[in-house]
């Protein structure tokens, strides 16, 4: 059984905030359910976004609800190989693949609400902030749902979210050579839509 830390536990507390992810997990895993929480509290915003930029739709609040469950009851299998933020996605983005063969139908809903809305989407680092910064983010979001979703998830992982590639590996499942190869493949054709759009507008 883990010694308890000194003082009180509690989630506002400086010396609880500043854990690392790891001795979070370690915690959570000993039944400590207010470090799962702060696990939570800590990805919310990554885990939306996620759900939101490969196509959850009117549904990403409930695909991370559902991949925060199932990253609580699967913990004995994070083995700390990537991030526990990278290795969680990857449920979030397993759980959006399972929506869309259930709703394909929906596909890219929320890439236009997020267009419309994007502080909802894109409001966690700066990185992201400046892909779909000013005017060109609705051209962008556009040009990412044409996309087939493959060469979607790869820019997502990268840029959207600011994976590195150990971790855009590990989320996605895929070895590293097709990492480097769907990227550069992915990039050169949201680069070609996106000159597109900029002729057709001009």
């Amino acid at each position: 059984m883990e010694p308890e830390p000194r003082g009180r536990c509690h989630e506002s507390e400086p010396t609880e905030v500043s854990l690392d992810d790891d001795e979070l997990v370690t915690r959570a895993r000993a039944g400590d359910l207010e470090a799962y929480e702060l696990l939570v509290a800590r990805h919310t915003a990554s885990a939306y976004r996620t759900a939101v930029l490969l196509g959850a739709g009117p549904d990403a609040e409930d695909v991370i609800q559902e991949a925060f469950v199932k990253g609580y009851r699967n913990l004995t299998r994070y083995r700390g190989q990537s991030s526990f933020r990278s290795w969680l996605l990857a449920i979030v983005a397993n759980e959006t693949r399972n929506l869309h063969r259930s709703r394909s139908r929906r596909e890219g809903l929320v890439l236009r609400a997020a267009a419309a809305n994007p502080e909802s989407a894109a409001s966690e680092d700066d990185a992201v902030g400046a892909v779909l910064a000013a005017e060109r983010r609705a051209a962008l979001v556009q040009a990412l749902r044409l996309l087939p979703l493959k060469d979607r998830e790869v820019i997502v992982c990268r840029f959207f979210l600011d994976l590195s590639e150990d971790e855009t590996v590990s989320m996605l499942g895929v070895p590293r050579g097709t990492v480097k190869s769907r990227t550069s493949r992915a990039l050169a054709k949201l680069r070609g839509l996106l000159d597109r759009e900029v002729v057709r507008r001009g």
